[in-house]
């Protein structure tokens, strides 16, 4: 038998749109359920299962609290699996990175905090757009290509998103 899906696990119907606070509510009660601190006294085999009933838990809530991971678990669950490593033929998106990218070196070289913060409020909106638009065609099968585009562009908006959090950081400190 495979790992349940994740939306199972929370008692959810599989969709890109989450509320995050009830998502997050709901893994501390399953978590406490399932902590393998609570099956200290129990056979080798009970904690073994606690275990990877608690290992199952955390994977499934880190896929589904974040959009671009949820989004790549939907595509999959639904019959759609995307490689990891795909070349994207998608030249205005390759060209807005470029842009980004040039920006935020640009920020760090000047340690613009306040230029920072004005574009990650930039980011979040383009992410935010990107996920209402994944949202809208993920399960339209005749719109698959589009809803995996969409998910390439999400992961690199999270990964940039990460780069300017350790920027702040550092400019911060």
């Amino acid at each position: 038998m495979g790992t349940p899906c994740h939306y199972a696990l929370f008692d959810l119907q599989p969709c890109f749109r989450l509320d995050l606070d009830k998502l997050a509510t709901r893994y501390r009660e399953l978590a406490r359920e399932v902590h393998p601190d609570r099956f200290a006294d129990a056979s080798e085999r009970e904690q073994r299962v606690a275990l990877e009933k608690s290992a199952a838990l955390n994977d499934a809530y880190q896929t589904l609290r974040s959009a671009p991971r949820r989004a790549r678990y939907l595509l999959a669950i639904g019959g759609h699996e995307v490689p990891q490593e795909v070349t994207v033929h998608d030249p205005d998106f390759l060209l807005q990175q470029m842009q980004w990218r040039e920006e935020l070196e640009e920020l760090q070289d000047e340690a613009d905090l306040d230029g920072v913060a004005v574009f990650k409020k930039r980011l979040k909106g383009a992410q935010d757009t990107l996920n209402e638009d994944f949202a809208a065609c993920w399960d339209v099968p005749a719109e698959r290509e589009k809803a995996e585009r969409l998910m390439r562009r999400m992961q690199f908006l999270d990964k940039l998103a990460q780069e300017v959090r350790q920027l702040e950081e550092r400019l911060d400190d």
